[in-house]
């Protein structure tokens, strides 16, 4: 079931006349818990005993890493859940990939092994489950904080529907604490929410599908060398449509989460207007960049062992950090290049003595590479608008690796788009390229005007009849839009 759909609203209207009824707060839980069951079993019912095993064992196993004293003990219990965890990530998400990759190893070396290809099934959003579960018995691990007292609040903990299958990766403390108390939307929360999810909404269908993906996909899916404005466009195109496609479903989430009473984090903040790498990941996808510096960039030494372990560390959690979106080696590269564009800030951040370390991977209230992210009417605007549009331009050639589904298409395009081949023949036609750059200066523009605000915030401060209007031409142009309910992009990592 996907938020775009039809049926998502009759689905949505029927939790909340449930979640409004006068039933006690154990009955309202458990009828969020079947509904995010059957929210999720829409795509493929087998797959709700991966949840319902990744769950159980997870509870009592966090549970039991907790109260545990014996060290030895301790660690035998975190790697059973990290083999449960990661076991299941691997087999379903990398096991073609690792067979591919083992065939052609042992090819190379002369042995003629041609196994069968493996038909493996992803399960929708297993990576998002998957890292909040661990997150968990981590935390029980270091004891971090208490064990979840409920099997209940557990279990709605990982499966609440809103954040189940793309995020934004939450933790235990952002919300269990929410379950153990009686949840109902204030007036304020329901028209907030309410609004969020029409946002959400405008950015996947209008933006991201009706006006930006035929014109990506075009490109991407052309064959041979293309003309560099087209190649542009096309990259362009993906950078709207990623954006508006991720942060549309995490602004749904949260404005549902609203709806029902529930707080959920923030993980999109005007990440086109990043003055540098450090600063994109401080605002792209936030609840992973975070997870990933708590739970593999800190553990793995961070910047307490020297310097040339910290260029190590960080790369490393870039590299992981690609794989993690997909089993292709085109993403391990996509990870790479953000990896490198990190080393050159802290590069020139070691050259100018700023003793700090990249956003990305910083514990909280620590700044970035580039030191603390200017305010917009700081001195020197121009300049640090100047170095986010080169950020963009630079984001805009990791996204070729990101979105091609080879190296020798991603090297085709970024031939095309730089110059080094002889053009093809024109593949846009006008309306293609004046709808993409419109799209994106508008884009880029708001994130750079909005960076260091959030929509909510502002909302209070538009008058009455001017947010209704807002709001009434959002809602106008998703019917004219709604001809599809395709699939958010990031359901299939």
């Amino acid at each position: 079931m996907v938020f775009n759909s039809y049926t998502f609203i009759v689905f949505f209207i029927l939790i909340l006349i449930l979640h409004n009824l006068p039933f006690s707060w154990k009955t309202k839980k458990i009828n969020l818990l079947l509904a995010s069951y059957i929210f999720y079993a829409a795509w493929n019912p087998p797959f709700i005993l991966l949840l319902w095993l990744s769950t159980v064992v997870d509870f009592f196993v966090g549970r039991a890493l907790y109260t545990q004293q014996n060290k030895n003990k301790k660690k035998v219990l975190l790697v059973v859940s990290l083999i449960g965890n990661l076991g299941m990530l691997c087999f379903f998400k990398y096991g073609g990939f690792l067979l591919e990759n083992f065939t052609q190893l042992v090819n190379l070396a002369g042995i003629d092994f041609h196994p069968a290809k493996p038909n493996i099934i992803l399960p929708a959003g297993i990576s998002f489950y998957t890292f909040t579960t661990l997150c968990y018995t981590i935390d029980m691990y270091k004891q971090k904080s208490k064990p979840v007292k409920s099997i209940l609040d557990f279990s709605l903990f990982v499966t609440f529907f809103p954040h189940l299958v793309a995020g934004p990766i939450v933790r235990p403390p952002q919300l269990v604490p929410q379950f153990e108390t009686p949840r109902q939307a204030t007036q304020k929360q329901m028209v907030e929410g309410l609004f969020l999810i029409s946002l959400g909404l405008f950015m996947k269908v209008v933006l991201a599908d009706s006006m930006l993906s035929a014109t990506a996909n075009d490109v991407f899916g052309a064959k041979g060398i293309l003309p560099t404005l087209d190649a542009w466009m096309g990259v362009l195109a993906f950078s709207g449509q990623i954006f508006f496609d991720f942060a549309g479903y995490s602004t749904c989430a949260i404005g549902v989460a609203a709806c029902l009473g529930f707080v959920l984090p923030q993980n999109f903040l005007y990440p086109y207007a990043a003055i540098g790498f450090s600063d994109f990941w401080r605002r792209w996808h936030i609840t992973l960049s975070a997870w990933l510096r708590d739970y593999l960039y800190i553990p793995l030494g961070g910047n307490r062992k020297g310097s040339f372990r910290t260029y190590i560390n960080l790369m490393l959690t870039m590299l992981l950090g690609g794989l993690w979106h997909g089993a292709n080696w085109t993403f391990v590269v996509w990870g790479g290049l953000h990896g490198f564009y990190l080393w050159v800030e802290k590069a020139i951040a070691d050259f100018r003595k700023d003793k700090v370390v990249p956003i990305a991977v910083a514990p909280a209230g620590e700044v970035g590479v580039l030191g603390p992210v200017p305010e917009i009417f700081k001195p020197k605007t121009l300049r640090n608008f100047s170095i986010a549009l080169f950020t963009f331009f630079l984001i805009n050639v990791t996204w070729v690796f990101f979105r091609a589904s080879t190296f020798t298409k991603a090297w085709d395009l970024l031939k095309s788009m730089f110059g080094f081949a002889h053009t093809g023949e024109p593949l846009l036609n006008t309306l293609a390229i004046l709808k993409v750059s419109i799209i994106v200066f508008f884009m880029v523009m708001a994130h750079w005007l909005l960076r260091n605000t959030k929509v909510l915030e502002v909302i209070p401060k538009l008058s009455w009849w001017f947010f209704g209007i807002i709001w009434a031409v959002i809602i106008i142009l998703l019917i004219w839009s709604q001809e599809s309910s395709s699939s958010f992009i990031y359901f299939q990592f």
